[in-house]
């Protein structure tokens, strides 16, 4: 039976290298993890006014997709050596209310994608501050920074074999590292 693990995209183009990432990972993960891309960019900036008596569909939504997941991978660009404000909002939706966090114990791993040469190591590395705060186990190696990501796919669309072969290896890295995490 597969592990159903959740995939949220910091980036919400519709042509997003992130969002192509994202579809790779999910035909290249072993039989044993299903990747299930987790809507976020439908979600409110998080206002605990507006979660108090009756949450908006969305968070609720949200968290309940995330609640029936094992893991969670992040595939995020770096906006400003950081990571974007959908991805930092999804997190805060997430970890709220306060005591309720969906996020506690689930297995991460980030890959960060950007067309340029550091391959999003600032947003990556913010990142990892705030899933230890959420109690993530956050898989350590390898370190994925996918730099260079325009080039990574051809005139048709599909991921070159070079590509192809890197993110064949952390998808596989992450299976191995979240079957002894569990």
């Amino acid at each position: 039976m597969s592990e159903p693990i959740a995939v949220l995209v910091g980036s919400l183009r519709k042509e997003s290298y992130n969002l192509k990432v994202a579809k790779v990972l999910a035909k290249l993960a072993p039989s044993s993890l299903e990747l299930k891309i987790i809507q976020i960019g439908d979600l409110p900036l998080y206002n605990e006014d507006i979660d108090a008596a009756s949450p908006p569909q969305t968070y609720t939504r949200f968290r309940n997709e995330i609640s029936a997941c094992k893991g969670v991978l992040f595939v995020t660009p770096e906006y400003n050596r950081s990571t974007p404000a959908v991805i930092k909002n999804a997190i805060d939706v997430g970890s709220r209310p306060y005591g309720k966090s969906v996020w506690s114990k689930k297995p991460a791993a980030i890959i960060s994608v950007s067309p340029g040469a550091i391959g999003g190591f600032g947003a990556n590395h913010h990142l990892r501050q705030s899933l230890v705060f959420l109690d993530m186990p956050t898989m350590q190696q390898p370190e994925a920074y996918f730099g260079g990501v325009a080039n990574s796919f051809d005139d048709k669309g599909d991921i070159i074999e070079k590509s192809r072969a890197f993110l064949k290896q952390f998808i596989d890295a992450y299976s191995q590292w979240f079957e002894k995490t569990k």
